[in-house]
């Protein structure tokens, strides 16, 4: 009996223990399919539908590829929210980010005044770092608003070179809006004057690589022209513009539309500007140009509202009174007309002259008439504070027979001639005559102003002047290249020479320096350039070394105190690197023994640098640079 109660206690506990078992499994298949079922609910309900759940026991397996490191985050956090975080076992990976396109990188920089504005994304690099840094020295005391974003991902194709380009324009332009993206700029900004206009245009032109394309609208004011004027020629040579102004594009094309109508075929200026005297200035100046013709030749001038006429010498006076009238009649009651029909002169009596010529040297000489000893002294006075007075010369005689305004009209041609690069102005008593060449592509339309101001729009005028763009202070300007080539031949016959052994300068380098000075200054401001030092072999190789650096930063800091602007300059010595001559001989030793001036053209596909200070060094190491320069005579 004691036996069998053992074995029936025996049973009784094991057969409680397999109910207890099989009732946790039960349990735990339920909290398992439960929590799985809820997780899963719960990331569809996110549109988490790329990520899935799994259990084991108590704990929740989350699975599946995240497409960024927010999403992976955003799916741990959901089936936290299910279960308890502690449960949940995160083995989710992130996709490649180099399987998804990168952003489109672009920028938009405003400047003003009042400082910098940046606003964009760029590629995160230590270029970019660099580009910030370039825009804070940029805006000095003004505030820079920096609203850029940054991108993990490589810089595309182009951005590189065309952010170079952009912080080019960001020093060029003071009032700007630069936009930049991958080989492409942007560029909208507002200039002083047409000169400074053209300036901007032509050193953005120049710094522009191939690779990128550049879209510029650069501004100018339109300028307020005092007096308003025109005037218009029918002459032997045809017909043609000696001054033309305009208030808006439609005025200008109606009257170029009536100068082509009675014969224009050259091309002229007509400025637009401020200040016209009344909304009817087109069709006033169209009226006019008509008449002259139906004369046959002479002079049309306008100075603001008032309308100088004169006809050609032998004009039938019937026919000269009948155009005038009918002028007078058509042209709006704000327009006053001063009409003119010419009596032939004694020709047994020159008329008397006063020449003032302006040779290309810049030498000043004065002749003919003036009408006293003081008048005499005034101009030669005035010539002398306009061009120098070491390139004045007087040989005008005293006639106190002249017109009483012939001292005004002396001065005016003496100031007329500062218009030109060369040519003479002819003073009579009843014209002026003003010839010679200009690099002003409105000095045509400046002088007659000028001396339509001075003498008033009855004045006769005869302009005769020739823009040659080789004198265009603006176009006119060499190119780096030409500039490198420049100092070449100067250097074929001279030497910059040192103290033997030393880096001082020989006081014979002076005068060589100062005329590689003067062709600096007329260089591009945007030009890089290294100056390179050489030695011979003699001597130790570090010696040679230290001493062509030494030398090269002598004639780097004579150009700066020449005022040569020397901060996209280097200095750099090579020692006895690239010989040119032979080092067994004097005369080879004495050629190794040099400085040379060497350009450094941009590289057009640098991806890697965005500032000008990196594409230099770029420049550098890769050798991208370009022509040598003459030699120093003195021994190491």
């Amino acid at each position: 009996m004691r036996l069998s109660s053992y074995i029936t206690v025996i049973a009784t506990f094991l057969a409680a223990g397999s109910l207890c078992i099989v009732a946790a499994g039960f349990a735990v298949t339920l909290i398992e399919d439960n929590s799985k079922t809820a997780v899963r609910r719960a990331l569809d309900k996110e549109s988490l539908t790329w990520a899935d759940a799994d259990t084991n026991g108590l704990q929740v397996f989350l699975i599946g590829t995240a497409p960024n490191e927010a999403e992976r985050f955003k799916a741990v956090s959901t089936a936290g929210s299910i279960v308890d975080a502690a449960r949940v076992i995160d083995q989710t990976e992130v996709a490649d980010r180099e399987a998804f396109a990168p952003p489109r990188f672009s920028i938009e920089i405003l400047r003003n005044d009042s400082g910098i504005s940046l606003i964009g994304l760029i590629p995160e690099s230590g270029a970019s770092v660099e580009m910030r840094e370039d825009v804070t020295r940029l805006a000095k005391d003004g505030k820079v608003s920096d609203l850029l974003e940054s991108a993990a991902y490589p810089a595309p194709q182009g951005w590189a070179a065309a952010m170079e380009l952009g912080m080019d324009a960001l020093r060029f332009l003071p009032r700007s809006k630069i936009s930049i993206d991958a080989g492409n700029v942007s560029v909208t900004a507002m200039s002083d004057s047409e000169e400074e206009k053209r300036r901007f245009e032509q050193s953005l032109r120049r710094s522009t690589p191939s690779s990128v394309r550049l879209a510029m609208n650069i501004s100018a004011p339109r300028p307020v022209i005092s007096p308003f004027t025109l005037r218009f020629l029918i002459d032997e040579n045809g017909a043609r513009f000696d001054a033309c102004s305009a208030d808006t594009e439609e005025a200008r094309a109606q009257i170029d539309a009536a100068g082509r109508a009675v014969g224009v075929t050259e091309e002229h200026t007509c400025r637009i500007g401020l200040g016209v005297p009344s909304r009817q200035w087109s069709s006033a100046v169209a009226l006019s140009i008509d008449k002259l013709a139906e004369l046959g030749g002479g002079s049309i001038t306008f100075a603001d509202a008032d309308i100088s006429l004169i006809a050609i010498e032998g004009t039938d006076q019937a026919l000269f009174d009948r155009v005038v009238g009918e002028l007078e009649t058509g042209l709006p009651e704000v327009f006053a007309l001063n009409s003119v029909l010419p009596v032939p002169q004694d020709a047994s009596q020159g008329p008397p002259e006063f020449i003032v010529t302006l040779s290309p040297e810049g030498q000043v000489q004065m002749r003919g008439r003036v009408l006293s000893e003081l008048a005499r002294e005034t101009a030669d006075s005035y010539a002398k504070a306009r061009f120098g007075s070491a390139d004045v010369y007087t040989a005008a005689r005293v006639d106190e027979t002249l017109p009483r305004d012939w001292s005004v009209r002396t001065l005016a041609a003496i100031e007329t001639l500062s218009k030109l690069e060369n040519g003479s102005v002819t003073v009579t008593p009843d014209r002026i005559r003003v010839f010679g060449d200009t690099g002003i592509p409105t000095a045509k339309s400046q002088i007659a102003q000028l001396l339509v101001e001075k003498l008033g729009d009855s004045a006769d005028l005869a302009i005769d002047v020739t823009y040659k763009k080789k004198l265009d202070p603006v176009l006119g300007l060499p190119t780096s290249l030409e500039c490198e080539q420049q100092i070449t031949e100067i250097q074929t016959t001279r030497k910059i020479a040192f103290e033997p052994g030393s880096g001082n300068l020989d006081a014979s380098a002076e005068k060589i320096l100062d005329d590689i000075a003067e062709i600096l200054a007329k260089c591009p401001e945007d030009m890089r350039m290294e100056i390179s030092g050489y030695t011979d072999s003699q001597g130790r190789e570090t010696m040679n070394q230290e001493l062509s650096q030494a030398r090269a930063n002598s004639v780097l800091s004579a150009l700066r105190e020449r005022r040569v602007l020397t901060s996209r300059y280097t200095a750099k010595g090579y020692g006895e690197e690239n010989p040119i001559g032979d080092n067994g001989t004097e005369a080879g030793r004495e050629a190794n023994r040099r400085i040379e001036f060497k350009v450094i053209l941009p590289k057009p596909t640098l991806e890697t640098t965005t500032t000008l200070e990196a594409a230099a060094e770029s420049a550098q190491d890769d050798g991208e640079q370009t022509g040598t320069e003459g030699t120093t005579d003195e021994q190491n």
